[in-house]
């Protein structure tokens, strides 16, 4: 197999939760270029459309599907839309999230509760909806979790995001757990772990502290529109096939400093 056949997705069947807009439509941008066979998901069904035609512009066809992660028992229907369209699903991206901010001492339960509920407790009982309907019976599989570096440390004073931080904590154990779990059904589970990306949940936050975190990143800047494809195609194709239970920070190295 060539180097372009190992990172070739044609025919595969992709699934991107959060994938209206923002990191999830460029990442089902990334997969639908490389010739999956898109689905995504979000809540809105204004911006599913204004992505669906986002997407036929540059030659992708994309089904999508209104769903609310945080109602649970909405999660089969999603699910059964995609496999009565398409008959499997090949590759996850669990992307959609939320964050609130707030101090420790005084964040609110249903904010946690929110948080908790779209982070990890969806994307679990997503994966595994998938895992014994489609990927386990095939034995073969991709989930790309989409966790994030606020989950590798604290954030620091003045960023008050327990609740997010400890979600994507949680995410990067969930993914090397599944791996562990999973592998012997032929199924890489692997995470990507962005750094400060402008997004609509992150605007008010680098409206105050942007000039700091790029001060702080060694590549001095933020990521951008095409920073996180290549590494998505990685773990979403045979490239990485011998790959699972890991995580891969890209923050412009400022993990490492």
């Amino acid at each position: 197999m060539s180097v372009k056949e190992l990172f070739q997705l044609d025919g595969r069947v992709a699934l991107v939760t959060g994938g209206s807009r923002g990191l999830g439509l460029q990442m089902a941008e990334a997969l639908g270029e490389m010739g999956c066979k898109v689905a995504l998901s979000a809540r809105k069904a204004d911006e599913l459309a204004e992505a669906r035609a986002h997407l036929k512009s540059r030659g992708i066809e994309a089904l999508t599907v209104v769903n609310d992660l945080q109602k649970f028992d909405g999660i089969p229907a999603l699910v059964d839309e995609v496999l009565a369209a398409h008959g499997h699903i090949d590759i996850l991206v669990n992307n959609a999230g939320a964050t609130w901010g707030a101090p420790a001492e005084s964040y609110p339960d249903d904010a946690w509760n929110k948080v908790m509920n779209l982070n990890i407790n969806a994307p679990f009982f997503l994966t595994r909806e998938i895992g014994r309907r489609s990927m386990i019976p095939r034995r073969t599989g991709k989930i790309v979790n989409i966790a994030s570096v606020a989950g590798l440390k604290g954030m620091g004073r003045g960023v008050n995001t327990i609740a997010y931080n400890t979600s994507k904590a949680a995410m990067i154990n969930f993914t090397r757990a599944l791996a562990t779990e999973w592998g012997h059904y032929g199924i890489n589970v692997n995470a990507i772990c962005p750094g400060f990306f402008p997004s609509k949940m992150s605007a008010g936050l680098l409206d105050s502290i942007g000039e700091q975190v790029i001060s702080r990143t060694p590549l001095q800047r933020l990521g951008g529109d095409e920073d996180l494809k290549g590494a998505l195609v990685y773990f979403a194709s045979e490239a990485s096939r011998h790959v699972t239970g890991q995580y891969l920070a890209i923050d412009g190295g400022a993990s490492a400093t």
